[in-house]
């Protein structure tokens, strides 16, 4: 076998009997697992169960207390935190580019060539300089970096390209350095909650470009579509132990399924042996005998035997408060901010039984028709009411940066008691606030340390009990997804079909609202609300439907729309006169890429030709070959996809 054979079946990084301990928490006991240079792994356990740990400690960020981790020379790794340290003075084209260096500086001088040529046109001695400028990029490929950049962050809904980073906000600094971690294309690919800001589309594209990968990834994410559709493995962090599952999201919940059902049936045989053989020893057998003796030790190894508990849930079991009929009345409300209007004349009467979801971009105003609906803000005019029966149980997105900012220092069960000493669940029965915390995964020791030696998810974990512990009959989650675990989703989702009251969800998360919503208010241009009937999916499926239906109709009227009739030509089209018009750069852009398409087609005739001539049997040339081909083949479709985007502004 070939050396270059050889090293794609080694794996990039190896851990082995690796430990982590924080002291009231173990986060790894003996951890051993590698990583492949095709795998794409999920990492999953309760929040507070180290999961950012361990991709930190891959990454070189955090130290480990014993074992060691391996990482193949030459393989470049890079780390997406779930908050990335951006320099604010840069443009997000110089942010992506940061570590590009030759390359950020050919764009750069390209730029202000193009600009100054603008102005003077006939100064001979810009063209020169542009022309040298033109040839050190095509040399270097930085043509192709700036296409790659510009395609990845427009589809991560990044238009504004020269944005400074500290005019933005958290979510749009994550997909900036989403991208960057995107275009560097590393051998492995760290991502801890990726999706977290996206909207539905840019989570759609970030899980098809995924699939075409061709490095390694090892992310944490709550999204569980996309969990199941981007990995091939999942790994398991469960009290300190680390579980392996060849296959994606599904077939870790089948094979979980099996394994638990499996050490049930194993720990209620042990305790039927147990209680015979202590039967046996309390009828005070005497060890007369060999075999009498064995069975003596055997009962007592049984006695001390310790099986792990099954994987901790959290167990929601409050008590809600009756609901009168008058719930929520929005009457003709309207908000707008620095002229933009974000909610547009709404009307609507929440019942008992809704299940809604709403959605939109970032920054459609999901948020602040929330704070509306609880009264945090007022409309700019219509009116909100609230019956007197409905008491509102918000979970915000933001509750843990409140939670840390108002109650650094408290210890968590202080913050608990703080609802109540005692609290009522689902049969009837009072239990004690520590009590409830157990159920909801704190452990007795966890619970008497300060709120900011949790994580992030474990604060969000703790906000949602307090929030369900106050018995609300209208239940706000607004982004319930960000950071929460998926077991802890899981278990709210099916807290939510038996919650007696109306439950009002934004969300980005497609699995969340399948689970638990069958109305969709959708934020449209100019703040307008639409309703859909169904949960998401459904909702999606009238989105295809009217998109489908615009197109036959706009094939239809475009013949009409050509003649001309009396004299007079046809009108033109609103949405084309609206049209941003193609920058300096762009047409340059746009000028060269065809003749690009052809060269890399032409390039991939050439080797596809090569290829087809090399002997089966000198394995390391026809790899060599093959990648190229596959490299050539993504390079001809990133251009395509350009020159599509650039044409249509074009025309």
């Amino acid at each position: 076998m070939s050396n270059e054979k050889l090293l794609n079946l080694m794996s990039i990084i190896t851990l082995q009997s690796v430990k982590k301990d924080f002291g009231i928490k173990e986060i790894l006991k003996d951890a051993s697992f590698s990583l492949d240079a095709t795998d794409k792994v999920g990492l999953i356990g309760t929040n507070g169960s180290g999961k950012s740990t361990l991709l930190k400690m891959i990454a070189g960020l955090e130290s480990i207390d014993s074992g060691q981790i391996l990482v193949n020379s030459g393989s470049r790794i890079i780390y997406l935190p779930q908050l990335p340290d951006l320099d604010e003075n840069h443009t997000v084209l110089e942010q992506v580019f940061a570590d590009s260096g030759e390359h950020m500086a050919l764009v750069r001088e390209y730029e202000e060539l193009s600009d100054k040529l603008a102005h003077y046109p006939d100064d001979s001695q810009l063209m020169s300089r542009l022309s040298v400028v033109m040839q050190r990029m095509d040399t270097t490929g930085a043509w192709e970096l700036e296409t790659n950049a510009k395609i990845i962050l427009t589809k991560l809904g990044i238009s504004d390209f020269d944005a400074k980073i500290g005019t933005l906000s958290g979510g749009y600094r994550k997909r900036i350095a989403l991208a960057s971690a995107l275009l560097a294309e590393p051998d492995v690919l760290l991502m801890d909650e990726p999706t977290n800001h996206l909207d539905a589309l840019s989570v759609e594209w970030l899980q098809s470009y995924l699939n075409r990968y061709r490095g390694a990834l090892f992310l944490i994410t709550h999204d569980r579509y996309f969990l199941d559709r981007v990995t091939n493995r999942i790994i398991e962090i469960d009290r300190g132990d680390i579980y392996t599952y060849t296959g994606n999201y599904s077939y870790y919940l089948e094979k979980k399924a099996l394994a638990e059902e499996s050490a049930v049936s194993s720990q209620r045989k042990h305790q039927g042996l147990l209680r015979r053989e202590l039967e046996w020893l309390k009828k005070g057998p005497k060890a007369r005998s060999t075999k009498q003796k064995a069975r003596i030790d055997r009962a007592h190894a049984l006695r001390d035997t310790e099986f792990k508990q099954v994987q901790g849930k959290v167990d929601i079991s409050t008590v809600g408060r009756r609901i009168g009929k008058k719930v929520i009345e929005l009457d003709s409300i309207s908000k707008a901010y620095n002229g933009r209007t974000l909610i547009n004349n709404f009307t609507y009467e929440f019942s008992p039984e809704d299940r809604i979801g709403i959605i939109g971009a970032n920054g459609a105003g999901k948020s602040t028709l929330m704070d509306i609906i609880t009264g945090q803000i007022k409309p700019d005019s219509g009116v909100a009411e609230i019956g007197t029966t409905i008491h509102i149980g918000y979970f915000d997105q933001h509750s843990e940066e409140l939670l840390t900012a108002l109650n650094e220092n408290q210890r968590v069960i202080d913050y608990i008691k703080e609802e109540g000493e005692f609290i009522k669940i689902t049969d009837g029965t009072q239990i004690t606030a520590s009590q409830m915390l157990e159920r909801f995964l704190f452990p007795g020791n966890q619970q008497y340390a300060p709120i900011n030696k949790l994580s992030g998810g474990e604060k969000r974990r703790l906000f949602l009990l307090r929030v369900l512990m106050s018995a609300p009959n209208v239940l706000i989650l607004d982004e319930p997804t960000n950071d929460l675990d998926v077991q802890t989703l899981a278990v709210l989702e099916d807290y939510l079909e038996d919650f007696v009251g109306c439950v009002i969800v934004v969300s980005h998360d497609r699995y969340f609202l399948d689970r638990t919503i069958d109305t969709v208010f959708s934020f449209e241009e100019g703040g307008n609300l639409r309703q859909y009937p169904g949960n998401y999916s459904i909702y999606l499926d009238y989105k295809k439907a009217e998109e489908a239906q615009q197109q036959a109709t706009n094939t239809k009227e475009k013949p009409k729309n050509t003649e001309v009739q009396n004299g007079a030509s046809a009108p033109k089209d609103v949405e084309n006169t609206k049209r941003r018009r193609l920058s300096n750069w762009e047409k340059k852009e746009f000028e060269q890429l065809e003749g690009k398409i052809a060269k890399l087609e032409a390039q991939k005739a050439e080797t596809e030709k090569t290829l087809a001539n090399v002997s089966p049997g000198n394995y390391s040339e026809v790899q060599k070959l093959y990648d190229q081909v596959e490299k050539l083949k993504q390079a001809i479709d990133v251009a395509t996809e350009r020159w599509l985007e650039l044409a249509e502004m074009e025309s």
